[in-house]
């Protein structure tokens, strides 16, 4: 039986480079791709793949927060994260969020076929750059505890979080969720109420330092 995969990419051309690398495999095949979050969990709702391919940064929904609702909704799929960050924290972030795998987008396209087999027999890969570093933040760097207060946040909280950050207006938002303006201004009120932040400056730090915007 083949591993079915879901390519979640907004680059084409980096879609179209893993497909054609994975059609040279008898046992691997993309059953879909998206080039955004929000059609990346409606694909996985529909076509139930083994393996999500995710890139962390998107626009409108990055793919820590779709990572999140597909494993809600799918929890038998492994995600594998496809990132250009060596960040801890968007590391970390995703791995809370559900995912089996980490890799950087200049990995040779063998170690991504390896991660895939990896973490399809239930094991978790993290390249080994990010591994390396991830020990040397934790010899040098001792975690601090970490922050309450993105578990405070409701998934359409987060959501309206990351678009504000991308500069959108409260217009632009209320129509991307499909809401009225005044739902959107209601949930950025408790979002910073929330976290106890007074702008958007504050806001944008707040979102990318939790990885949910690299903006």
């Amino acid at each position: 039986m083949k591993i079915r995969i879901l390519l979640v990419d907004d680059h084409k051309i980096l879609r179209e480079g893993i497909c054609s690398l994975i059609k040279e495999y008898a046992d691997m095949e993309v059953i879909g791709e998206a080039g955004e979050g929000a059609r990346a969990i409606d694909l996985a709702k529909e076509l139930h793949p083994d393996i999500v391919i995710m890139d962390i940064s998107m626009p409108d929904m990055n793919g820590i927060e779709a990572t999140r609702r597909i494993l809600s909704d799918n929890p038998a799929t492994r995600v594998i994260a496809l990132s250009m960050h060596y960040d801890k924290q968007f590391v970390s972030e995703i791995f809370k969020a559900g995912a089996s795998g980490y890799l950087i987008k200049d990995s040779a396209f063998d170690e991504l076929e390896q991660a895939v087999r990896i973490v399809m027999n239930g094991k978790t890969y993290v390249n080994p750059q990010i591994a390396s570093l991830l020990v040397e933040s934790l010899v040098n760097h001792p975690p601090l505890p970490s922050p309450k207060s993105f578990a405070l946040l409701t998934d359409r909280e987060r959501e309206v979080l990351q678009l504000i950050t991308e500069g959108k207006s409260t217009k632009q938002i209320a129509a991307d969720l499909h809401v009225s303006a005044k739902t959107v201004e209601s949930h950025r009120r408790q979002v910073m109420g929330k976290l106890n932040i007074r702008t958007v400056a504050e806001l944008t730090k707040y979102a990318i330092r939790e990885g949910l915007t690299s903006v």
